[in-house]
């Protein structure tokens, strides 16, 4: 299904950029991929993930930094680029309160750079960008899911602050360039070549080296855990259904369905057959204690329906998870081998 030129995936070594670089590779797509292989978490997991793409003739890797402008425009301008799919940033809540100015350049100005090379171009049909659903801040579990239409005044960590300030510069490029896009509010994604800073592959590891969890929030925190294929559904699905000129719209991306974290942690016992010895510990500044998404909007607009229940999910994690150990390991699986 090859349109026009190739599609431009930012942060395509990531968990969510290969996923959407090999789904648009399998459809008859080209694909440009660029990424600059940070070392927030294993480099090693990233070029395993990158070795599943780089044989295709129709993808091209390019190592560089997101918040260079001149690369962008050169990457967008000089290879006919008519869509972009921008997923890189630097990911992590805790991280931001830790070293808070590698989201300023990654997140900040990696989007601007993003949104100053489509602005330059000047033809390109679809900009979907990845923003997160850190950006509700603080909100109790209970009725319905969290909506795009309310308000998003009160981040409480440095994460949902730029991830909300990308939605805000999108919209004025929306507005006074006529640009057309979408930002996609990720709730909690998991599965096989996830990352590993999340708590679900943390906790496989540590359980399968029989060391202690530590379970924040006392565990009565729930998030809306979203499988990897049912979100590749959702952005590719967006990404063909492009806004009318200058609109930029704001669509969650979740399961619309929070588990509790203890629900999570019994089912990842079930798969890895162990129980995990848990260390019950206070929330974490920056964290929220739940998440919901209402997905009505995306649902209407592309017909998305998220098929992958959580219990089925972990099992695929865990099933990939013990296969690259028996492999040996690559990057932080290494550590069980």
């Amino acid at each position: 299904m090859t349109v026009g030129g190739p599609v431009l995936v930012t942060g395509a070594a990531g968990f969510i950029g290969h996923a959407v670089s090999e789904r648009l590779l399998a459809r008859g797509e080209r694909v440009i991929g660029l990424d600059n292989f940070t070392d927030y978490y294993d480099v090693a997991l990233k070029e395993a993930r990158v070795a599943r793409l780089v044989d295709n003739f129709d993808f091209r890797l390019v190592r560089g930094d997101i918040a260079s402008p001149e690369l962008l425009a050169e990457l967008v301008a000089g290879n006919g680029v008519r869509r972009i799919v921008h997923l890189a940033a630097q990911a992590g809540v805790r991280y931001s309160i830790e070293n808070p100015f590698a989201y300023e350049h990654s997140n900040l100005k990696g989007h601007l750079a993003v949104l100053e090379a489509a602005r330059q171009a000047g033809n390109v049909e679809h900009l979907v960008y990845a923003s997160s659903s850190s950006v509700y801040g603080e909100r109790p579990l209970g009725g319905s899911g969290f909506r795009e239409d309310e308000p998003c005044t009160a981040p409480v960590s440095l994460y949902a602050a730029t991830k909300r300030s990308c939605e805000l510069m999108s919209q004025s490029y929306a507005t006074l360039y006529g640009l057309r896009m979408s930002g996609l509010r990720f709730f909690t994604v998991y599965g096989p070549w996830g990352r590993p800073d999340m708590a679900y592959f943390g906790f496989a590891q540590k359980i399968l080296l029989g060391q202690p969890i530590e379970v924040y929030g006392e565990g009565k925190m729930a998030r809306d855990f979203t499988y990897i294929d049912d979100i590749v559904d959702g952005v590719v699905g967006v990404l063909d259904k492009p806004p009318a000129d200058g609109e930029h719209r704001l669509l969650n991306i979740g399961d619309c369905n929070p588990v509790g974290l203890m629900d999570m942690i019994a089912t990842l016992e079930r798969a890895l057959g162990r129980q995990a010895v848990k260390l019950m510990r206070p929330m974490q500044p920056g964290d929220v204690t739940a998440t919901y998404a209402d997905i009505s909007a995306i649902r209407d607009l592309t017909g998305y329906s998220p098929k992958v229940a959580l219990e089925q999910g972990i099992e695929r994690f865990v099933d990939w998870y013990l296969s690259e150990i028996e492999q040996g390991g690559r990057g932080p699986m290494a550590a069980v081998a």
